[in-house]
């Protein structure tokens, strides 16, 4: 494991950094009312609202699209339900915004998804082309006995199962340079993981995953019933907390409204 930290922290040499950049888009928006499953009382968070991200990190060497949203069919039919309960809102798809770029789902060279949930699949298919990079673990919990994880919702991937793919166990240096490192972080799902950047003028990003729904969960280092393992969550917690230590990286919870409030959403970008 020391090594791969290593990797996530150090910029190898030919890595031009400069030519990396991170675009944020807003992918919908999840309200609930109720906040037990995530395993926090009422009392310890006020928060109801959570935001939604799809994020296009664009590199000399390629496009990779980390993680795809809420489903398409929901973008522009208003507020819908939540499968569960809550409310879910999603205005414009992740396809209409990146053709606003100028980018359609041909220009996506690789997909990768933090995990399986709806919120984060959603638009997958349409990426389909895209080379996806998987954990193996998550593979085989989608595509081999998905009926044992009750919110793996098949119908929005079917594509991905024959779609190009790398199938991982444990880290990845994305286009080998350093800059871009997919960590391994079990726990929520068999094969979650979360995303570091290294941009030269932002600094290094680490997006979440679901590893944090919420400020408060990090804080209390909470976990969701809904988790399929809580040891192995609060593990990859303490592994993730020593990369960003490490690397000096700052915490981007996906969900987090007020953090989503605060950042430049396409078509501005981080570099």
């Amino acid at each position: 494991m020391h090594k791969i930290l290593v990797l996530t922290c150090l910029l190898l040499p030919g890595a031009t950094w400069s030519e990396v950049k991170l675009t944020v888009f807003n992918c919908g928006e999840l309200r609930f009312s109720d906040v037990t499953a995530f395993g926090l009382t009422h009392t310890e968070t006020d928060v109801r609202e959570m935001f939604v991200p799809c994020y296009l990190i664009e590199h000399p060497q390629g496009r990779l699209l980390w993680d795809s949203g809420l489903p398409l069919a929901v973008a522009g039919q208003g507020e819908m339900d939540v499968p569960g309960g809550g409310r879910m809102i999603y205005a414009t798809s992740i396809v209409e915004q990146l053709a606003e770029q100028g980018l359609n789902p041909g220009d996506i060279d690789l997909l990768a998804i933090s995990h399986f949930h709806f919120d984060h699949v959603g638009a997958a298919n349409a990426f389909a082309a895209a080379q996806l990079l998987i954990q193996q673990t998550e593979f085989d919990a989608a595509f081999t006995h998905p009926e044992k994880f009750p919110m793996f919702d098949t119908s929005l991937y079917p594509d991905l199962h024959s779609a190009p793919k790398r199938l991982l166990n444990g880290d990845h240096d994305v286009f080998g340079d350093g800059l871009v490192t997919i960590i391994s972080a079990p726990g929520h799902t068999p094969g979650h993981q979360v995303l570091l950047v290294r941009l030269k003028n932002t600094g290094p990003i680490l997006l979440s995953g679901d590893l944090y729904h919420f400020r408060v969960t990090r804080e209390l280092k909470r976990t969701p019933v809904f988790n399929t393992d809580a040891d192995a969550t609060l593990k990859s917690m303490d592994r993730v907390e020593g990369v960003i230590k490490g690397s000096g990286a700052t915490l981007w919870i996906e969900h987090d409204m007020a953090l989503a409030k605060a950042l430049r959403l396409a078509p501005a970008f981080y570099d």
